[in-house]
Order: C-alpha cells, then sequence, then structure tokens
C-alpha cells in the first residue's frame, strides 16, 4: 500500500471516530478566528477559547485592537502563555489590516503571512475555516507527531511536513486531515502515552508496536 491509499485509509477510517472534523476555536468571524488562532500557539484551544470569549466583547475591529495600548491588551492577554508577545503582534497586525487591508482580514495566503505573529500553520486555519480556501495544510504539534509515527514524512520541520501531506492528500482534503489528526493526537495518538491498543489507525500505522 503507498502512501496515497494509507491516507485515504486514514481519513476514512478517522472520519468514523471524528464525522464533524473543524476547529475547536470559537468564533464568529476572519477576525476572531486569526485573533484565536494567533493566541493558540502554545496553548489549549480551551484556554484560548476562555480567554476569548470576554476578549471578543471588548475588540470587535481592527481598529480597537490597534488603538488599545499594548501593556493593557497584555493585561487581557496574562492568563496565556507568551501573552506579551502575542499582544504586541495583535496589535501589529491590527494595525496593518487598518491601513492596508481596509480593516478586513485577507482571503490570500500571500497576504496572511505578512501579518506578525502569522506563519503558515495560522494562515491555513484562517484560510480553511473562514474562507473555505485550501492553500495548504495546517500543520500543529499534534500533526507532527501523528504524521512522523504513521510514516508519512521523515521532516520534523512543519514546511517541509506540509509540503510531504499536500503531496499525498487530496486537495479537497486537506483541511480535514488536519482537523482529524488533531483531534486523534488529543484523544488517542498522545505525545507520552498514546493508546495504541485502542488505536483505529494501529494496522495502517508503522510504530504501534514500538508504543505499545
Amino acid at each position: 500500500m503507498d502512501d496515497k491509499e494509507r491516507v485515504r485509509k486514514i481519513l476514512e477510517l478517522l472520519k468514523r471516530e471524528y464525522p464533524n472534523p473543524r476547529t475547536a476555536l470559537r468564533f464568529n468571524n476572519p477576525l476572531e478566528l486569526l485573533i484565536a488562532t494567533i493566541l493558540s500557539a502554545r496553548c489549549t484551544d480551551k484556554q484560548v477559547n476562555k480567554v476569548t470569549k470576554e476578549l471578543f466583547k471588548k475588540y470587535s475591529t481592527p481598529e480597537d485592537y490597534s488603538r488599545v495600548d499594548v501593556k493593557e491588551l497584555q493585561e487581557d492577554l496574562r492568563s496565556l502563555g507568551l501573552y506579551r508577545s502575542k499582544a504586541k503582534n495583535i496589535k501589529k497586525a491590527c494595525s496593518i489590516l487598518v491601513k492596508k487591508h481596509s480593516s478586513r482580514v485577507p482571503d490570500s495566503m500571500e497576504d496572511l503571512i505578512t501579518l506578525p505573529g502569522v506563519a503558515r500553520k495560522t494562515a491555513n486555519v484562517v484560510l480553511s475555516n473562514a474562507f473555505n480556501v485550501l492553500e495548504g495544510i495546517a500543520v500543529d504539534t499534534h500533526v507532527s507527531r501523528l504524521t512522523q509515527r504513521l510514516k508519512l514524512t521523515k521532516h520534523t520541520r512543519p514546511e517541509k511536513i506540509e509540503k510531504d501531506l499536500m503531496a499525498i492528500t487530496p486537495r479537497e482534503e486537506w483541511s480535514n486531515l488536519s482537523h482529524l489528526l488533531i483531534f486523534h493526537g488529543r484523544r488517542v495518538c498522545k505525545a507520552k502515552k498514546p493508546r495504541c491498543g485502542t488505536c483505529v489507525l494501529r494496522h495502517l500505522c508503522p510504530s504501534a508496536f514500538t508504543f505499545s
């Protein structure tokens, strides 16, 4: 079985386990998703959702974020890791949205990755979930770990993992693959103690016996 066929089987099995794959971040519009995804670096979605529940009541437009004093924004984000740098990035990114994009979140990879705090992973999340635009595959720590265990890539750098996955995954499944691997990584294929004995992918995973 080649890698393309294995990915097809992996998608089929994981869709049965997680029938509604989508981001766990809560948002109502592209701006909220952009902010939430920037905040999600080195934080759980649960932590981010707790903060954004109040944050999105206080700030609703790029102008709101661009005008607020950065120290005040840092206080709003204090419970999250890297809150100082995240506050600075959000303020700068929203200033760019106001000045260069008519206060709208752009719907292209080229424009999104020019924003502070936004790399390909964040851009892919925003594009696929807010605009239904598929430019690539969002590679977070779960996707990286699982694809290495499944031997779908030999690389550890996110951009190289993404390139490998794009080559073997149907384009219409790029977003689904990322979400499904994230769900599976959180619930079954965990970093320290993967539950190989109950994993639906164990017969497709070259690493299953290693962790059993």
